[in-house]
Formats: structure tokens, C-alpha cells, sequence
């Protein structure tokens, strides 16, 4: 009876004598409202197991300074255990030799994150020519979606656009009657974000995929870009002077409190609502911009360095292991205002929103239109991004012509290439 005794508290005890003294030091550039309450979701689970928590939040610019922050961490041999990062960045510092796969491909088959995630999200967190885990995906977030405040929209006798056109008529009756119709901060990334929805809007999911995945020249300098230009000018009048340099969830907040109709950003967005305690239908609306079943989308998640030391190695590991659980991907996306990356994750606690993105994504995915971002650092290298991003930006912010961009654009990515 005492052998027995002892072996059942050796079980309890197990996964907390495991993880003590488990340290991690995690990189990152959520900092608003809502992104700071989602992640302390996972906070609070690596210190429940007994994990040494060190936060090295870097805010600005989408991500941008938190990756040139990693970029001279790396450099100076001192890596993070941890770094929020995405898309073709994952790969492109395993090439450089500074990850470590193997420290969590163990949890990873373990857990059977194969049969858990599906393969084309998948394979953005595979390192070693796709054979061996080295980040772990937290979410999906969409990124082509309008986000507007009900009250404004039903006074106004406006609903949510379902093309371009019905957008423009809606920001033209609005503008007239002294409502700022599109609530925007025009950070480079934040124009890139907008860029790319009414790419996909007006090229379709073909033509994305070809200037956004593939960098196609000929597609890159066609006539559809111009018009994809001209719609963006047209959004910028749309804007108030106090657009440029705004923060994202400033432009947000503009949209609560009803000073500007809409707003273009990605469903992080909802975690600012939701943190206000707004509801879907109630207090906002959402809706996808205007496409042809396209979705694109954006997975947070997080790389693993080469690190030295056992407990370092074994925070690496919880962290992981946290990252991909069941029930920390439901709380966490609520907060977030995202979707779990997890296919077997129940949606009946989300919001109308969530739902929709999540019945979105599996249409998008049989339909040929679930893309990745460009703005967010899911597809093309950073030098291939930063080039089409700064020619946006610089179009958005000036009184360049459609068709100067169009040949900046062009120009801009073959000398990236």
C-alpha cells in the first residue's frame, strides 16, 4: 500500500517537479489592451507549471522594431529563448543556423501537432527542410475585414459594403454629412494592410497569389494594379489629417467611440472591442472586405533559438507544449480576437465574428482563396516586402499617380529580388 501511495504522488507531483526552475525569455510586440490580456492567459499558465517568465515587449510599427530588436539580439550571440515571429522569417533564420527544431519537435510528436494543425499552417512552423517543428502557432488571424460602429452605419442608413463601390458611396454620404468615414493610422504597415485587402478585392485570388506569393512581374506592373492604386487614393480621402503615425488601436478606439465610421484591420482589432466589453451586432459590426471567397491570413507564433542551459531548454519546451494546448488556444483567441490554430478547438464559446472567420476560412480553403499576408510576414522575404511596402506607403502619403507606382512597384521588387 505505502509502494502505491508513494507511485501516486510521484504522478501528481510529476509535471510540476518536470518544469521547476523552467526559464524563458520571450520577445514580443504585443503591447494594447486586448493583445496584453490575451497573452497573459499564457503568462499565467508557464508560471502555474512552475516557469520563470522574463517579458521583453518591443511595441511599434506592426512588429517591425520587434524584429530589429531580434535581428541585433541574434547577432550579439543572445538570442531569446522565445520570439513572437511569422511566415518565411521562421525559415529564413534556420538558415542562418541559430534554431534549435529538435528542442521541441520532441513535444511536437509527442502532442501529434501533425493531426492537430492543418498543413498548410503547418508548414510555416517547420524548419530543417520541413522535417522538424521550430515554432509553435498560437492562432490565425484574418486580416481582410472592415470593422464599423453600428450606430453610426443604422443612423446613416448605411450597411456593412459588399464591394468597393457600395464602400465609396457609403465614405462619400458620411464625408458629406461631416463623419470621418475610415479611421486609419498610416504607419507603413498599416497601409500595406489595407493595400493588400483591396488587391485581393480587385485582382481577385489569382492575381494575390500571383503579385503577392510569386512576385510576378508582369502582374505586379498590370493595369489591375493601377486600379488597385487608385482605389487606394481614393481611401485616403477618406482619412482625417491626424491619420499619419497613428497607432492601429488608436484608429480603433476612433471607431468605438463613434468619431469615424469603419475601420480596415485585422481581427486583433475585435480584442480591442472586446476588451471594452462590445458586442458583435450590438455595439459594432464586422464584415470581410469586399472578394471573391478570399481570406487572408496572418499565424502568431513563436520561433525557438539555440539557447545554453538545461532549464532554459526546458522553458523552450513548456512553452511549446502551452502554446498548442486545447484549452489555452480557446481562451487565448477569445481575448485575442483571432481563431485557434488547432483544427479541434470548438467554436461555440466565440463571437459572431470568430464564427464567421472560422466558416470563411474552410470555404476560402476549398474555394482556391486562402491566402497568405504580405503585410504581416507571411509570404515573399522582408527585402521583397519592405520594397512593395515602402512604394504603398509612399503612394498612400504623397500625389504620386497610380501608374508612377505602378512602375516604382515593379522596379522596386526586381532589384529586392
Amino acid at each position: 500500500m505505502r509502494k502505491i501511495i508513494v507511485a501516486i504522488i510521484a504522478m501528481v507531483l510529476a509535471p510540476t517537479i518536470s518544469y521547476a526552475g523552467s526559464k524563458a525569455e520571450v520577445l514580443h510586440w504585443w503591447t494594447s489592451g486586448g493583445e496584453a490580456k490575451a497573452l497573459q492567459v499564457l503568462k499565467d499558465d508557464f508560471a502555474a507549471k512552475g516557469g520563470a517568465w522574463s517579458d521583453m515587449p518591443v511595441a511599434g510599427g506592426g512588429g517591425d522594431a520587434a524584429m530589429q530588436t531580434l535581428k541585433a539580439r541574434i547577432v550579439a550571440g543572445d538570442a531569446p529563448a522565445a520570439a513572437q515571429i511569422k511566415g518565411p522569417t521562421i525559415q529564413a533564420y534556420d538558415r542562418e543556423g541559430v534554431v534549435a527544431p529538435y528542442n521541441i519537435d520532441a513535444v511536437a510528436k509527442a502532442e501529434g501537432w501533425d493531426k492537430l494543425l492543418s498543413k498548410q499552417v503547418a508548414s510555416h512552423m517547420k524548419c530543417d527542410n520541413g522535417k522538424a517543428y521550430c515554432a509553435a502557432p498560437v492562432n490565425i488571424h484574418r486580416i481582410d475585414w472592415f470593422w464599423a460602429n453600428k450606430k453610426v452605419l443604422d443612423s446613416n442608413g448605411i450597411k456593412m459594403p459588399t464591394s468597393w463601390d457600395e464602400f465609396n458611396a457609403a465614405a462619400d454620404k458620411l464625408q458629406a454629412k461631416g463623419i470621418i468615414p475610415l479611421a486609419h493610422g498610416s504607419q507603413p504597415w498599416q497601409d500595406a494592410t489595407v493595400f493588400e485587402a483591396v488587391a485581393l478585392g480587385i485582382g481577385g485570388n489569382k492575381f494575390y497569389k500571383k503579385a503577392f506569393v510569386d512576385a510576378d512581374a508582369k502582374t505586379l506592373g498590370s493595369k489591375t494594379m493601377v486600379k488597385i492604386f487608385d482605389q487606394m487614393r481614393k481611401l485616403k480621402g477618406y482619412t482625417d489629417p491626424g491619420s499619419p503615425g497613428r497607432d492601429w488601436n488608436v484608429a480603433t478606439g476612433m471607431v468605438m467611440e463613434g468619431k469615424a465610421a469603419f475601420q480596415l484591420m485585422g481581427d486583433w482589432a475585435k480584442g480591442e472591442f472586446a476588451a471594452a466589453g462590445l458586442t458583435p451586432d450590438v455595439d459594432y459590426y464586422c464584415a470581410a472586405t469586399p472578394s471573391d471567397n478570399g481570406y487572408l491570413y496572418n499565424v502568431d507564433s513563436f520561433i525557438f533559438f539555440k539557447i545554453k542551459g538545461d532549464e532554459k531548454v526546458e522553458g523552450q519546451k513548456l512553452l511549446a507544449s502551452l502554446m498548442m494546448g486545447k484549452n489555452f488556444q480557446k481562451v487565448f483567441n477569445i481575448y485575442k480576437g483571432s481563431i485557434p490554430a488547432r483544427l479541434d478547438v470548438p467554436m461555440d464559446d466565440f463571437d459572431k465574428c470568430a464564427k464567421k472567420s472560422n466558416a470563411d476560412l474552410n470555404t476560402a480553403a476549398k474555394k482556391g482563396g486562402l491566402l497568405p499576408s504580405f503585410a504581416h510576414g507571411m509570404t515573399l522575404e522582408l527585402g521583397v516586402k519592405g520594397a512593395i511596402q515602402d512604394v504603398v506607403t509612399e503612394h498612400f502619403n504623397s500625389n504620386m499617380s497610380s501608374e508612377d507606382a505602378v512602375k516604382k512597384l515593379s522596379a522596386a521588387v526586381k532589384a529586392a529580388s
